[in-house]
């Protein structure tokens, strides 16, 4: 985690903006975040994919929870290897989830299919804006119930792994945004996530948030750092109340955990 603080502290250094000599980190953890320089002007690709640089040459990319690398970055002429290194996954058992949102039936299953779409819609966003260069800050204080990439079961179901972090808070609780962003979706009725916020930070990067009881912010909303964009609740597929905190790089979900200024 202090290898990541120390590449976003490097960020503001003017002289790190404008260095010719490509800056990368040698590894990465399992859902961790990539954030790198080189020359402005220079192509950057990520496992053979083009992905956006900055005016000031900054880069950034992600390595999925199931991420086993090495992954090949290429600097302009230049060829990198990152390694990844693996991580334990531990298995949460989640009991008194309503069985309709476990296994929902066909209707409900077309619906969570086209709300989904649409967050994933959301995501798929490449702007210049470099909101996440400050880092992070927690949007809400309280007990980690939840973790990032562990195996969920639900009433005895085995589903998809967690795909962020659930902070347990009371009902109401406000939540702050994290770093500056734009606010790329705002429903309050989804049926698996209920209150659902995502908020685009640049670069392909974006934090969700679900379960909301209350939502503050409108879509095409501009927020800042610490500002509030909603209240912690139990809606959607909730046993209690809580935020869902989640994190991507484009459809690739990062550990809010791992990211600069969080620890």
């Amino acid at each position: 985690m202090r290898r990541f603080a120390s590449a976003f502290a490097a960020l503001v250094l003017p002289t790190l903006a404008i260095a010719a000599v490509p800056d990368l980190p040698a590894s990465v953890s399992q859902g961790g975040l990539v954030i790198g320089h080189v020359a402005p002007g220079t192509r950057v690709t990520v496992a053979g994919k083009p992905v956006h640089v900055g005016g000031d040459g900054l880069f950034v990319f992600g390595a999925g929870r199931d991420e086993r690398g090495p992954i090949v970055v290429t600097l302009g002429n230049t060829r990198r290897s990152v390694v990844v290194s693996p991580r334990d996954w531990p298995v949460e058992r989640v009991n008194g989830v309503p069985p309709k949102t476990v296994n929902p039936p066909p209707d409900i299953a077309a619906r969570i299919e086209r709300e989904q779409a649409e967050v994933v819609a959301a995501r798929d966003r490449d702007d210049a804006r470099e909101d996440f260069v400050r880092g992070f800050v927690w949007p809400v204080s309280g007990r980690i119930s939840g973790r990032f990439g562990n195996q969920r079961i639900y009433n005895g179901d085995p589903k998809a792994p967690h795909s962020g972090m659930d902070i347990a808070v009371p009902e109401g609780t406000p939540v702050k945004a994290p770093a500056d962003g734009l606010v790329t979706f705002a429903k309050p009725d989804l049926y698996l996530t209920g209150g659902t916020v995502l908020l685009d930070h640049g670069f392909g990067l974006s934090s969700n948030f679900l379960h909301l009881s209350r939502i503050d912010v409108r879509v095409g909303q501009h927020v800042r750092q610490g500002e509030i964009i909603g209240a912690a609740g139990k809606t959607g597929r909730a046993t209690g109340p809580h935020l869902h905190w989640g994190f991507n790089w484009f459809g690739t979900r990062l550990d809010p955990l791992l990211l600069p200024g969080i620890h």
